[in-house]
């Protein structure tokens, strides 16, 4: 797995137990996505540009261990499966101090056209994905 985005735990994504709020790690998949994307070299812009986007249809994630305000934490991406129109994507968050995993979990998007319409995933965006990554994706 990439690691491709890293955040210090800010005190507004804390909860009144003192711990970064379940909700804010979806906001640290997305961003470690979006990250990810970059890194492969289909940011946002390219893919508007190119005239398909993702869509999320599901997502989840397991915690494993608890991240606390001002602790350093490592995110990571990889793309585990790629179908037709859907891109199944892994992603970890780890301490920065000791690798302990906080999170895991898994996203699921579908490519779409500009009605919003299920499309291909591009060659050019699949054969950069197995150039980027440690593993290339599953065919599904």
């Amino acid at each position: 797995m990439q690691d491709v985005f890293e955040n210090t735990v800010r005190f507004a994504e804390t909860d009144a137990q003192g711990i970064v709020f379940y909700g804010n790690y979806m906001t640290y998949q997305d961003e470690t996505f979006t990250e990810f994307m970059e890194a492969v070299g289909f940011p946002y812009e390219t893919l508007r540009r190119e005239s398909w986007d993702v869509h999320v249809v599901n997502a989840e994630l397991d915690f494993r261990s608890q991240a606390r305000f001002r602790d350093r934490l490592v995110n990571a991406m990889r793309i585990a499966s790629i179908g037709d129109s859907s891109l199944e994507f892994e992603y970890e968050c780890r301490h920065a101090d000791d690798d302990a995993v906080v999170v895991e979990g898994r996203v699921t998007h579908v490519a779409v056209d500009e009605d919003g319409t299920p499309t291909t995933v591009p060659e050019e965006f699949r054969e950069a994905v197995v150039a980027f990554q440690d593993a290339p994706p599953d065919p599904v």
